[in-house]
């Protein structure tokens, strides 16, 4: 009998559209399986004698990356960093060639109910010719078939249209190690690093050290030199980046940049919201960690709205929410729990109905079915638009004397903090030969943060060309006859919602989408009993709220605001940060940022 070709140029190859091989197990060689790559799906069946033979389906949507090696590369490690390297030619070793696939694919829980994202790992060895360098090549060549037909299976929201992140892309991750409960950089090496690493992702990680110490960075930054901006943090970081990027004189092109969110705080509210536009199912913890990186690695950019928040003597900008009341107090309460994690909010909640206040004040809307205002002359436009948009806080105080010492990411070595910092200077040594040209670098820099300084040192400059609020007077002025007035002046709290979720367990805006150009305006009025405020709450981490029967809740969806506190009592919060008593107002700029997000 003529014996059967072992050769994997003749057994592996394209099928009409599909491409199919067959490869041994990278530990046990007798053990082999058949490979097929559709545009959607990676099936892998043992070859066995028995008739029942098991069989697995892996969706491309669900990969992330695919690299291929060889023996001297070891688990594919380098590869992954650099996918366009050779590979090595496996002289003195074996002869055979890899290449891994990573999926994180949503399966159940052990001990709970529901599905979320785990990592699975799948590793074939091209089955051997005497030619070590013929088998890398098919390796890579199974790779990047892998590759380029995942690219094309990118979960999408319905109706929405998606920009991308190019490929290679290079990100500046900027994390807050002090955030939540202190585990940010533990957390992003166990998860983050390796799944970028899978993904082919380069990298740079600013480690900040004091307050707004991001704001500083992204204010400065060479922003041609990154493709995203990356937060490792609460949604206290974002709220600095997108504030320095507005602070910019290119301010307009620098907002456009994307913006990722991974969730590394205690609230992380839009990591939460970011979770749930992908129509995944709730995750929490480090499940959403998992997704929200799935998602960055996957690159889709769609619109994100910002708000502008406008105060007696300056100008925020807001991608969250605004809280004045209730929810603001249980925010600023809560913050001496912040070790506990998420469960601060629940303890801030039960100690604020224990001593519920009423608060006075003067709320007005612009309905989203009102007619909007005429825009404003460029001299009255000139006027209303004096405000640099600053954050005016006391820095916080630093609890490490040395800053922490860089980080080797991957493989490759640390940069010095001068070589980070300015990725100017490491693409002009690139040039010149000097440094490696993978850009997993880390800025020696450390951030304590998280216990917050609440007064206010109140500065000014003026914008060199402002973004206008033409839905807007100037504040103290009167408001045009289209705004809608409350009558009732004493409040339980106001809440306004410019994404889904306030925290990762409270869904407070149901129907809010990033990119909607909407404000979602909920407030209680007084008379509210503890228990039917408690049941709102209660409700909120359903999403039911608004069904759970509580006669003083009110929701509208608006475009501008304007609240104007009467009582002495009660403070404002923008994106969960202490901003003063008001007055102020705001209005919504539909998709003026970008945000990462599927």
């Amino acid at each position: 009998m003529e014996k059967e070709p072992d050769s994997s140029r003749q057994q592996n190859g394209w099928v009409g559209a599909a491409l199919h091989g067959e490869f041994s197990d990278p530990l046990d060689h007798r053990l082999r399986y058949s490979v097929s790559l559709t545009e959607s799906a990676l099936t892998v069946q043992m070859i066995s004698s028995q008739p029942a033979r098991s069989k697995a389906v892996f969706l491309l949507a669900d990969c992330v990356g695919c690299h291929a090696y060889t023996e001297r590369d070891g688990d594919g490690g380098n590869v992954a960093a650099d996918p366009g390297r050779d590979g090595g030619n496996g002289d003195g070793g074996d002869a055979a060639a890899y290449f891994v696939v990573y999926f994180y694919p949503f399966r159940g829980r052990w001990m709970s109910g529901g599905s979320a994202r785990q990592k699975v790992e799948q590793v074939f060895r091209v089955v051997p010719l005497p030619d070590p360098a013929a088998n890398l090549r098919e390796a890579q060549r199974w790779a990047r078939a892998i590759r380029d037909a995942a690219a094309k299976q990118i979960p999408r929201r319905n109706g929405v249209v998606y920009a991308q992140v190019p490929r290679p892309c290079r990100l500046m991750v900027l994390l807050n190690p002090q955030s939540g409960r202190g585990q940010a950089m533990q957390l992003f090496t166990a998860h983050v690093q390796n799944m970028l690493i899978e993904a082919g992702v380069p990298y740079t990680l600013v480690i900040t050290d004091r307050r707004n110490h991001a704001r500083e960075v992204v204010r400065k930054a060479d922003l041609r030199q990154w493709d995203a901006l990356v937060i490792m943090s609460g949604d206290g970081l974002l709220f600095e980046v997108i504030n320095g990027l507005m602070e910019r004189e290119d301010w307009r092109e620098a907002v456009r940049t994307p913006l990722g969110i991974l969730p590394g705080g205690s609230g992380n509210a839009l990591a939460a919201s970011v979770h749930h536009y992908s129509q995944a199912p709730p995750a929490w913890g480090e499940e959403l960690l998992l997704s929200c990186g799935f998602l960055l690695c996957k690159g889709l950019v769609s619109p994100l709205d910002l708000v502008s928040v406008q105060l007696p003597s300056r100008r925020l900008f807001s991608f969250l929410s605004l809280a004045w009341g209730f929810v603001a107090d249980v925010d600023l309460d809560s913050e001496r729990y912040r070790t506990v994690g998420a469960v601060r909010f629940l303890l801030g909640t039960l100690l604020r109905l224990a001593s519920l206040r009423v608060y006075r004040g003067r709320l007005a809307f612009l309905p989203l079915e009102a007619e909007p205002e005429a825009p404003p002359t460029p001299r009255t436009a000139r006027r209303w638009a004096r405000a640099r948009p600053t954050d005016h806080a006391q820095e916080r105080p630093s609890f490490c004397s040395n800053p922490a010492s860089a980080l080797r990411c991957g493989s490759v070595p640390s940069a010095s903090p001068s070589t980070s910092a300015s990725p100017n200077n490491n693409r002009s040594e690139r040039r010149r030969g000097r440094v490696p040209s993978n850009r997993n670098t880390v800025t020696a820099e450390t951030d304590q943060t998280d216990n917050r300084t609440r007064t206010r040192t109140e500065t000014r400059t003026d914008p060199p060309g402002p973004l206008l609020d033409p839905l807007l007077p100037p504040l103290g002025r009167p408001l045009p006859d289209s705004w809608r007035r409350v009558e009732q002046q004493d409040f339980v709290l106001v809440l306004a919602m410019f994404q889904s979720h306030l925290s990762e367990e409270l869904w407070a805006a149901p129907g809010a989408a990033p990119d909607d150009g909407l404000i979602h305006l909920f407030y209680v009025g007084a008379g509210v009993s503890r228990a039917a405020l408690l049941r709102l709450f209660l409700a909120m981490e359903r999403g039911a709220h608004l069904e759970c029967g509580v006669p003083h809740l009110v929701y509208e969806r608006v475009r501008a605001l304007r609240l104007e506190p009467l009582s002495p009592q009660g403070i404002i919060t923008v994106d969960g940060e202490l901003v003063g008593p008001g007055p102020l107002q705001a209005q919504v700029h539909p998709g003026l940022a970008r945000l990462v997000c599927g």
